[in-house]
């Protein structure tokens, strides 16, 4: 298993060891080097190349983000001189349940899930975990998605027409001629976002609203990379 976690430190550039926070930071700037969609279309061997390779990486941060949740915590000391607390009384598991019990929620954590051409308007997505999930041609028209985790997520051709991302992490996402036009991404993260060919408004005037949006190194849908 220990040979495994070193293999994964390696995929990512890392020394053994290194904490969560530096795995997923690897993990955003090898995203940005080697996601396909940054890849020449006509060249099918670099793309393939590509592809493997985001597997590779997406593999290793998953496998050391579930060894870091699993690394056990030592037990509480007992002071000197005391004996041990005594455990709890073990109860039915049973009594936990009712006949009216409410339906469970849906899971929030929609990671590298395939969503493309799904139809989420007017739906309210906020707070998800929607990281490098494929939205590929999604209708995330009148969506309310506020503070909603979509890092390197593929977002290529969807309409995203009055959403709402405030204060959203779309760092490394793909928005290549998605349909911004009326979107509020006051707060949000679009650090190197590729948002080459977004509709953004008309030919004179900007029809988003960026108060405070971060975006460092993005991709402009003119081409120009925000400095």
């Amino acid at each position: 298993m220990t040979e495994d976690l070193d293999r994964y430190y390696r995929i990512l550039g890392l020394e053994p060891g290194a904490s969560i926070e530096e795995v997923n930071q690897a993990y955003k700037d090898l995203v940005f080097i080697w996601h396909p969609d940054r890849i020449p279309g006509d060249n099918p061997r670099l793309q393939q190349k590509a592809e493997e390779k985001l597997k590779s990486i997406n593999e290793a941060r998953d496998s050391l983000r579930a060894a870091h949740r699993e690394r056990p915590t030592a037990p509480p000391r007992e002071s000197p001189g005391r004996s041990p607390s005594p455990s709890p009384p073990r109860r039915d598991p049973r009594a936990s349940y009712s006949h009216h019990r409410p339906p469970r929620r849906p899971s929030r954590d929609l990671s590298h899930a395939d969503l493309r051409g799904a139809n989420f308007r007017e739906k309210d997505l906020s707070g998800r975990n929607m990281e490098g999930a494929i939205l590929v041609d999604a209708n995330l028209s009148d969506t309310f998605m506020h503070r909603v985790n979509l890092m390197g997520a593929d977002l290529s051709g969807a309409n995203l027409f009055r959403a709402n991302l405030l204060e959203a992490d779309l760092s490394y996402a793909i928005l290549r001629n998605a349909n911004l036009i009326g979107a509020d991404l006051s707060g949000a993260d679009l650090s190197h976002a590729d948002l080459r060919g977004a509709k953004v408004g008309t030919s004179n005037r900007l029809l988003v609203k960026l108060t405070g949006t971060k975006l460092t190194d993005a991709i402009l849908p003119d081409g120009s990379v925000y400095q």
